[in-house]
């Protein structure tokens, strides 16, 4: 009875197995299974990637933009792009506040000196204590650049700033000459119109470049100032308009004048009025 009680459990367990694997829902196979899920990997994947890519572009990873805009870098100037992305090696200046713009070479960077000299300038125009009732504003005459790049760790001897100052509305530089009679004019100016003997300038060039379509002229201007401490090489760059004087001013050591040459004359033929 044991054994026969033994046999027919097993048969009825077998007998169960079998009628439950000839009648139940055939089971899918684990590729079938996986399938949806594959799929959905696959969107996801390629959303990723593409993701990744607009990131990958945003970002300048590896500099994947900056080259991608150098395959037609006039394209990437003229819309702008060299504000955020380097292009051939240079990047952009545009102070839409100020109404100029500019290209710079783009491992420059912004001249730490200017910025603390700036924040210091405007935490004393505008102090948190008030002012006392009998003082009376003092005003200083000489104009601070509103931008400064350099090369990063420089002493501030090699550099390029704009700087922006008030004049008349009815100002014209074309009323001190022409070109050269300009560049005299500027020359005498930073050394001092001969009241320091020790400090002497030297005009080198001195053109006049025109702007029809913004019906713009800028004076562009090389020349090079020397004393018993220092000898450098300027290339600048004069334009008026609309109650303001426009002056950028590029300056190098005389020893690093040949390595920055052409810098120079880039930057000094890129500066420009937005307005």
């Amino acid at each position: 009875m044991a054994l026969q009680s033994s046999s027919f459990i097993i048969s009825n367990t077998l007998n169960r197995i079998h009628i439950t694997q000839c009648c139940s829902p055939r089971q899918q196979q684990p590729a079938e299974q996986f399938a949806p899920l594959a799929n959905r990997f696959q969107r996801r994947l390629l959303l990723g990637l593409g993701s990744a890519s607009l990131v990958a572009l945003g970002a300048n990873f590896a500099g994947i933009t900056s080259f991608l805009l150098s395959l037609s870098p006039e394209n990437g100037r003229n819309l702008k792009l060299d504000v955020l992305y380097p292009i051939r090696g240079y990047s952009r200046c545009l102070d839409t506040n100020q109404g100029f713009e500019f290209i710079y070479p783009a491992n420059w960077v912004g001249d730490q000196t200017l910025l603390y000299r700036a924040a210091k300038k405007r935490e004393l125009e505008l102090p948190l204590d008030p002012p006392p009732l009998n003082a009376t504003p003092k005003r200083s005459n000489i104009s601070e650049p509103v931008v400064a790049f350099g090369p990063p760790g420089s002493t501030g001897e090699l550099n390029v700033s704009v700087i922006v100052s008030p004049v008349s509305q009815d100002f014209s530089i074309e009323a001190f000459g022409g070109p050269e009679e300009v560049g005299e004019s500027v020359v005498r100016t930073i050394t001092g119109s001969g009241q320091r003997p020790e400090v002497k300038g030297t005009l080198i060039t001195s053109t006049l470049r025109e702007d029809s379509l913004k019906n713009a002229k800028y004076y562009e201007i090389e020349f090079r100032v020397e004393s018993p401490s220092f000898r450098r090489h300027n290339v600048a760059v004069c334009c008026a308009r609309r109650g303001k004087l426009f002056t950028l001013n590029a300056q190098a050591p005389e020893s690093a004048w040949p390595s920055v040459k052409s810098d120079f004359y880039r930057i000094a033929d890129s500066f420009s009025l937005t307005t």
